[in-house]
């Protein structure tokens, strides 16, 4: 007897493993939540235009598409999906109706820790606390979505579009997030890529912290407080990224190192294009910063870091750094097959000649002298900037550059910025972009 329970056991696994089936799940309180229980392993749920209560939890594997007005509503409570199983997929839902603690990670998705393979994709996620919470999920993917925060918080209440923890394998591509304190929000996760996002109206666009070994590419920050910050994280490659008329830093790095910053441009930016604080040991190469009130501020130790090919146009002023070390820019590895390894940066405010043709100029770039230093530590002396002394402290530096106490010098500055910013896209992003799904 026992035998034959045990076979019929085996029989019972077999079939549902291999007969999944689709299913229509139809209107009515409770009806997604009641397929969900009776459903097989891998069935697949289709529903319908209508809407269905929340929350729910998937603790099966199982794929929920939704058709075009297929709506999950929550109660104000909690998270709305909660996914609990492997192999879950959810493609083509309105989800809204989270609850509104940052401290319960109430979410309008919810991958839980341990959990693998899920897929989010094409789905609209509107008027929740945190939009996906990838909590300790593995080889998960999150594809294409449209989220929108809540609007009724203040910032600080807010959750962020996408929050990850500790989710190795992750892949966020391709998603809309608009509103909410951070776009994407990373903390203690490695071995993840996040690409072609478009983020605006938040606080950060792009945010981590003791994130290693990942990749950010071609992603778009537009009109937000800052666009992408990395702290305290090393072996990070950004590249290809464009930030547009974010009000702070386009790019941030704090205790970043061993990373390397490839092609990235940011774009009529405010207070500082670049931000590097007790950074050590990166690249940064190709990159172009235009239009900010400082370029490029280096301090807190910022140093063994290269910096070649950069373009630094129409910024008020290029370079802050407070230092007595020299740094050179302009020295990089001899690339084999070339007689010299030395290659600068484009400085729009240069004025120089290149006799040779070789593409360099023949003067070296110092961008800061004594009174920057001193205006920087003594803000007030500002009121001297017109004075005769001053000026002649600046002619007589100029002439004699060996008074400097320390600071920038670009030996081989670029005559042209060609070949600095982001590479051209097969798909290009529309940069006035406003994500679509709102209800």
């Amino acid at each position: 007897m026992k035998a034959l329970h045990l076979l019929a056991a085996v029989v019972l696994c077999c079939t549902g493993s291999a007969g999944a089936a689709e299913v229509a799940v139809g209107p009515g309180v409770g009806a997604l939540r009641e397929s969900i229980r009776t459903a097989a392993p891998g069935d697949v749920l289709r529903l319908g235009n209508t809407r269905y209560d929340g929350p729910v939890v998937i603790d099966k594997p199982l794929t929920l598409i939704g058709d075009r007005d297929s709506r999950i509503v929550g109660n104000g409570e909690g998270t709305v999906v909660s996914v609990e199983a492997d192999d879950v997929t959810l493609k083509g839902l309105y989800v809204t109706g989270s609850g509104r603690k940052l401290d319960k990670l109430d979410s309008g998705i919810a991958l839980a820790k341990g959990t693998r393979r899920a897929l989010v994709e094409n789905n609209r996620i509107v008027l929740n606390l945190i939009g996906v919470d990838v909590q300790g999920a593995i080889d998960a993917t999150v594809r294409g979505n449209t989220i929108v925060g809540r609007t009724d918080l203040h910032r600080a209440e807010m959750g962020s579009g996408i929050y990850v923890w500790n989710a190795p394998g992750l892949l966020v591509e391709h998603n809309d997030i608009r509103r909410g304190r951070d776009g994407i929000f990373v903390s203690t996760s490695m071995k993840a890529r996040y690409r072609f996002n478009r983020m605006q109206e938040l606080r950060f666009a792009f945010h981590s912290m003791y994130a290693n070994d990942i990749v950010l590419e071609n992603n778009l920050s537009r009109g937000n407080a800052l666009g992408f910050a990395f702290m305290f994280s090393r072996n990070v490659t950004a590249t290809d990224n464009l930030s547009v008329g974010d009000a702070t830093h386009g790019l941030f790095l704090n205790s970043v190192n061993g990373s390397v910053l490839l092609h990235n441009e940011v774009r009529d930016g405010g207070e500082k294009c670049l931000f590097v604080y007790g950074a050590v040991r990166n690249r940064f190469e190709g990159n172009r910063l235009e239009g900010c009130d400082i370029g490029i501020h280096l301090t807190g130790g910022a140093s063994e870091n290269v910096l070649t090919g950069n373009a630094f146009i129409g910024n008020r002023t290029q370079v802050k750094y407070v230092g007595t070390r020299w740094l050179e820019w302009s020295g990089i590895p001899k690339v084999a097959g070339q007689t010299d390894g030395t290659r600068g940066n484009y400085w729009s405010d240069h004025v120089a000649f290149d006799l040779d043709g070789d593409g360099m100029a023949d003067s070296p770039y110092r961008p800061n002298d004594t009174v920057d230093l001193l205006i920087w530590g003594q803000p007030m002396a500002r009121l001297l900037l017109g004075s005769p002394a001053v000026q002649l402290i600046r002619w007589a530096q100029s002439r004699f550059p060996g008074l400097l106490p320390g600071g920038v010098i670009d030996s081989h500055p670029l005559m042209s910025p060609e070949g600095a910013g982001p590479r051209p896209l097969a798909t290009p992003f529309t940069v006035g972009f406003v994500p679509a799904g709102e209800k």
